[in-house]
């Protein structure tokens, strides 16, 4: 993410990152989600999975792997609410970076689901959710609303310039917040961690038994949707809004 005037929440709060740098914590590993797939359609909440193993994407080109306030926040709230960070890396507001990682980490096994935090605004080199949207096999447009109504109740009318998105890669959920600490805890704490267990266990739905997660989409190469025409404009049809900012 690149400096804000004081307009910006996240400068405010001196949040900026550093070089790319991962932290795998770890071979992959079962997390015991075998209740992912048993397809009891009895009731709604039947795939609900009590843990999950959540991967921790920070994207900023100015932060280090050691002042990295918003990533820090997102795994210690996971683990805290007893989910199991199983890897964490740093990369730089690159739309190659951001796409190829989220990618590579939907797909492992041992991922049921993403967050990122950085690259939501409106600058040139925010590109996190033009990187995205063509990974999503499905959007998830209810959770920017959501995120603007509450931020609305802390920045005001600056939550426009929010640009938090979400939606599935290859049967995983990801969630894309601003780089701001302050966003990041509203995003986290109201929104994520409430619902990311069932959202997991309905995505999981799509697995094989064998537990392979679906394959890319020959047209997209992706196994999400294809860009609109005319390039990474938001799709009405979405509900997204077309800008958004770092702003909690």
């Amino acid at each position: 993410m690149t400096d804000r005037d004081d307009a910006s929440d996240e400068d405010r709060h001196g949040h900026d990152h550093g070089d790319r740098h991962g932290h795998d914590h770890g071979d992959r590993h079962d997390h015991g989600h075998g209740d992912r797939h048993d397809h009891d359609h009895g009731d709604h909440h039947d795939h609900d999975v009590d843990s999950v193993g959540v991967a921790v994407v920070t994207v900023s080109t100015s932060r280090s792997a050691d002042e990295d306030p918003a990533g820090d926040y997102v795994a210690a709230a996971f683990e805290d609410a007893g989910n199991e960070v199983v890897v964490r890396e740093l990369i730089p507001d690159d739309y190659d970076s951001v796409q190829g990682t989220v990618d590579r980490l939907a797909r492992r096994k041992d991922t049921d689901a993403v967050v990122t935090a950085g690259g939501t605004g409106v600058t040139p080199d925010d590109v996190t959710p033009e990187a995205v949207r063509g990974l999503f096999a499905k959007r998830l447009p209810g959770f920017g609303e959501l995120f603007r109504r509450l931020s609305h109740e802390e920045i005001g009318t600056r939550t426009i310039g929010s640009r938090a998105t979400a939606g599935v890669v290859s049967a995983t959920p990801v969630f894309c917040l601003p780089g701001s600490e302050n966003a990041v805890r509203l995003g986290v704490d109201e929104v994520i961690l409430p619902e990311v267990g069932h959202l997991v266990g309905l995505a999981g739905r799509g697995v094989d038994e064998k537990g392979e997660k679906a394959e890319p989409d020959e047209e997209t190469g992706s196994g999400g949707e294809t860009e609109p025409e005319g390039g990474a404009e938001a799709d009405p049809k979405s509900g997204e809004e077309p800008s958004e900012s770092d702003d909690a």
